[in-house]
């Protein structure tokens, strides 16, 4: 086969193929930002990446896994992103970032009942047992401050079960997610006191190294005509009305 054709067969055939790749867009568990809804995926950050998918013209799927094989996937697999994730230093470079979408705050949580009062870093250090996932960041960087009282959990479920059995002091989570995981556990906001806020976090969708650094500028363009024409905020009134962009 000539090379002028070979060249006319990659240019008319594959070409077109390769260049409508659809995305793999990956989630968790985390109502009321990402959920599953009569099987089918819902919540805050899944509207706007919906949305975003409308905009960019994208050929794209979304699923719920589980978030360690869900990051692992991010990381490592082509046209494929991760949504909603914390952008931290350690993160930079393992991702391609389009954000935020979302702002909120991490902080101690302990029963009512317990008269606790966590007014410093030094008192949750001091407080007693705090289970936190293993997997979060926010065990990680309390585990950067020297916090020696940490129990590292499977899940957030088993946290606030702890919790509320009085098995553990504190419980440290999201702001943002806090009345759906006490919720798994069998408790409500109203059972706990908020303490220390000590950690904010900003939320992206961070695309794998190799995905084309073409389509995902497209996507910062398309998310950053949502924030001037309203579109981003109205999304987030309806799911989070107290919650803020950045």
């Amino acid at each position: 086969m000539r090379a002028s054709v070979r060249v006319w067969i990659f240019c008319c055939v594959l070409w077109p193929l390769l260049a409508v790749a659809e995305l793999r867009l990956l989630t968790e568990q985390a109502p009321p930002t990402s959920f599953l809804r009569d099987g089918q995926p819902d919540g805050y950050s899944v509207e706007v990446v919906r949305e975003l998918i409308r905009r960019t013209g994208s050929q794209a799927s979304i699923e719920l896994l589980p978030w360690t094989r869900a990051y692992f996937l991010a990381k490592s697999e082509a046209d494929t992103g991760l949504f909603a994730v914390v952008r931290t230093a350690e993160r930079e470079a393992l991702f391609q970032w389009v954000g935020p979408i979302l702002q909120g705050a991490t902080r101690f949580y302990s029963l009512k009942s317990s008269n606790l009062r966590i007014d410093s870093l030094e008192d949750a250090a001091r407080a007693g047992t705090l289970a936190l996932p293993k997997q979060w960041y926010s065990y990680e960087t309390l585990q950067r401050m020297g916090f020696t009282n940490l129990y590292g959990v499977p899940s957030s479920r088993q946290m606030v079960t702890m919790l509320k059995h009085g098995r553990v002091k504190l419980i440290a989570t999201e702001d943002l997610t806090l009345r759906e995981e006490l919720a798994t556990g069998g408790l409500t906001p109203e059972e706990v006191q908020g303490h220390l806020a000590f950690m904010q976090s900003d939320y992206y969708i961070a695309f794998s190294p190799q995905t084309a650094p073409a389509l995902v500028e497209r996507w910062r363009r398309e998310l950053d005509g949502m924030r001037r024409d309203g579109s981003l905020e109205a999304i987030l009134r309806r799911w989070l009305p107290s919650a803020r962009l950045h």
